[in-house]
């Protein structure tokens, strides 16, 4: 019994160590400065960009570049008026993670 109770719980240990690794890589590459998880910061809340690009087949590939050029300050973006800086210096593999991660439900 003792056996499998340990199994479950380091299943379950298993199955959220991606979930804690992309949330230190979000930390890591500077992102959680302006968004969180579950609420507005300066930018959308995780869970809000996942409610709106929900079932979009494009939404990695064009979210990493939109965080990979930012947005123009002046410029009304998708979130308001706040300009998303560039984030140029995270990896092409790092972002594929992180966005897949927020688009998941980020938790």
């Amino acid at each position: 019994m003792k056996l499998i109770i340990s199994a479950f719980i380091a299943a379950g240990v298993l199955a959220s160590a991606p979930a804690l690794a992309n949330l230190d890589l979000a930390k890591k590459s500077n992102c959680m400065a302006c968004h969180l998880v579950d609420k507005k910061l300066v930018g959308p809340a995780y869970a809000e960009v996942a409610a709106k690009y929900k079932g979009d087949a494009n939404a990695v590939k064009m979210l990493a570049a939109k965080v990979k050029a930012g947005s123009k300050p002046g410029v009304p973006g998708v979130w308001g008026a706040v300009p998303m800086p560039p984030n140029p210096n995270v990896k092409d593999a790092d972002m594929e993670i992180l966005i897949k991660w927020i688009l998941a439900g980020a938790k």
